[in-house]
């Protein structure tokens, strides 16, 4: 993804990749919540949880995409952020990094653990390991503890983004915003 920095804002694409991703968190947590709220044994409940499991490899799929676009110099912020925020800037970043790679290949070794097939697009991926149902539960136990754990990640993100535009007045959020 190459950025435009002469502009002080992110490149199209990776504006767009920003907000897909979104798009696809949205997704994930609103299918579990709304398995959640099924009684157990109707249908949809395996069709929400498929959709959750589609939604998360998908943002499995394009976080590399992401971190390679990464590599690239980003937009400055202006005026410039003090050290502190800088390091929490990049904490949150990687945190968030760390829940797109790992809560999906925990869902992934999970399933395998449990012995059910993975399929993403009429593709089935390997089983990584055996079946171990006790494995499973602990590996299923680490899976929603991360997810949960991302509705505070992705809040946080946000308020951040909100906090630097508003309060701040810096162009932190505008940098990831469409051009107007």
């Amino acid at each position: 993804m190459i950025r435009n920095t002469t502009l002080n804002r992110y490149a199209t694409l990776s504006i767009m990749m920003h907000w897909l991703m979104l798009a696809l968190f949205v997704g994930v947590y609103s299918c579990i919540e709304i398995k959640g709220l099924l009684p157990k044994g109707d249908h949809l409940r395996s069709l929400f949880l498929g959709l959750h499991g589609m939604f998360g490899l998908s943002i499995f799929a394009l976080v590399w995409v992401r971190l390679i676009g990464r590599l690239k110099p980003r937009p400055p912020i202006t005026p410039a952020l003090p050290t502190w925020q800088t390091a929490l800037s990049y904490l949150m970043h990687l945190a968030l990094y760390v829940l797109m790679i790992v809560t999906p290949l925990l869902a992934w070794l999970m399933l395998a653990a449990g012995g059910k097939p993975v399929s993403y697009f009429g593709f089935f991926l390997p089983a990584p390991i055996a079946v171990d149902p006790d494995l499973a539960k602990q590996l299923k136990y680490w899976h929603e503890l991360l997810g949960s754990t991302g509705y505070w990640l992705i809040g946080l993100h946000a308020l951040a983004g909100l906090f630097h535009h508003y309060y701040v007045g810096d162009n932190t959020l505008t940098r990831m915003l469409p051009k107007r």
